[in-house]
């Protein structure tokens, strides 16, 4: 059973890391399985693993929404583009990944994250086109460094579940 039961974790881990570089919820997905597993063999899991997992979760989300938001900041984006780039980030997250999976998706996201901030700093009357791309520049890396955190904490949520299951 322990041999199944790891074989299911390790398929649903590839899956929720493909899924988390698609911007979709991977990691919620091993967390659900998990927790499923644990309801089907209750001896595999115990609630410390469960809360763990749904704990890492929740700070890769976190780190993933405030990432790029604070990489526009730091170039001096004000509020507004904070957001923006969190809007932007969607937005070319679905755009890019028609045109290329998981790679499209990742920049995609990374470029709708610098191009809202870009855009919504330009606004103010007082920013210059060079401003404002530092901005989005900023606003772009951070987004890229969400993507590489929250893919992360989704491998280690994996490695949690594999881990408990064959202990």
């Amino acid at each position: 059973m322990i041999a199944l039961i790891t074989s299911i974790m390790v398929l649903v881990g590839l899956a929720g890391v493909v899924a988390t570089l698609l911007t979709l919820p991977g990691l919620w997905l091993i967390v659900a399985v998990g927790a499923a597993v644990d309801l089907w063999r209750p001896e595999t899991y115990g609630l410390g693993t469960l809360l763990a997992a749904v704990a890492m979760g929740l700070t890769a989300e976190i780190a993933e929404l405030v990432a790029a938001g604070i990489g526009a900041k730091k170039a001096g984006g004000s509020r507004r583009s904070a957001v923006a780039s969190i809007v932007g980030a969607i937005v070319g997250a679905i755009v890019g990944t028609p045109v290329m999976p998981i790679v499209g998706t990742i920049l995609g996201a990374a470029v709708g994250a610098g191009a809202g901030a870009m855009l919504l700093e330009r606004t103010k009357p007082e920013r210059t086109w060079a401003d404002a791309g530092r901005v989005g520049q900023g606003a772009a890396v951070g987004r890229l460094i969400a993507t590489v955190i929250k893919a992360g904490f989704t491998i280690a949520v994996a490695i949690l579940f594999i881990a408990a299951a064959i202990l």
